[in-house]
């Protein structure tokens, strides 16, 4: 496939329908991609998505507003985007004992829709066993939807205290402080009010050899 670049303005496009699906679990209007670009023209930003149509990049019904799809296969021959399958394994996440998680892309990894390829942006790598009653054990790769809230009982990755250390667990709100909830019975909840939401846990994979 040779190689194609996207305008800028296309770039910012594919990025807020990115995530603005990570954030809401639902693809954004015209509306909410022009504010998120700043194009108050909703004609203007039919006619990108249109071009973004044409490159293949983006799927549309058009008899529904919030019908699109990123293609994300497609963009392996576009500069800016790395020349492999899937999505980006970044950094490290710690189950137990937190690690902070650096924001390093490691390597790229090809996700099946049903593990959580249609709705993650990245993927991250578990160590420790404090969520193996969930299924999650150490190495495993758990797939992320970037997320700044979650429902009570969702998995989820979080960045803990004032270091900011990265960890996997079940979410709960406890009035003004959140519970970090492992699923194994030797830790305990983290109860903390110093707590950023990354994402949401969507899929899971994990290498059999």
């Amino acid at each position: 496939m040779t190689p194609f670049e996207l305008t800028r303005r296309q770039q910012e496009i594919m990025d807020a329908i990115r995530g603005f699906t990570g954030e809401h679990g639902y693809p954004p209007t015209v509306r909410d991609i022009g504010k998120a670009v700043g194009l108050t023209s909703s004609s203007t930003v039919h006619a990108h998505l249109a071009n973004l149509e044409k490159l293949g990049l983006l799927r549309r019904d058009p008899t529904k507003p919030r019908a699109m799809e990123l293609v994300d296969r497609a963009t392996r021959g576009v500069k800016g985007f790395v020349s492999g399958p899937g999505l980006p394994v970044v950094g490290h996440v710690a189950a137990g004992s937190p690690t902070v998680a650096e924001e390093l892309i490691e390597d790229h990894v090809e996700v099946p829709q049903q593990a959580g390829g249609r709705d993650g942006q990245f993927v991250l790598r578990v160590r420790g066993d404090s969520m193996i009653d969930a299924g999650i054990l150490d190495g495993d790769l758990v797939v992320v939807a970037e997320a700044k809230e979650a429902r009570d009982g969702e998995i989820v990755v979080a960045l803990v205290g004032e270091d900011s250390e990265a960890t996997v667990k079940r979410f709960f709100k406890e009035g003004k402080k959140v519970r970090l909830e492992a699923e194994n019975k030797a830790y305990k909840p983290i109860i903390t009010d110093q707590v950023q939401l990354v994402g949401r846990v969507v899929g899971l994979m994990r290498d059999v050899r």
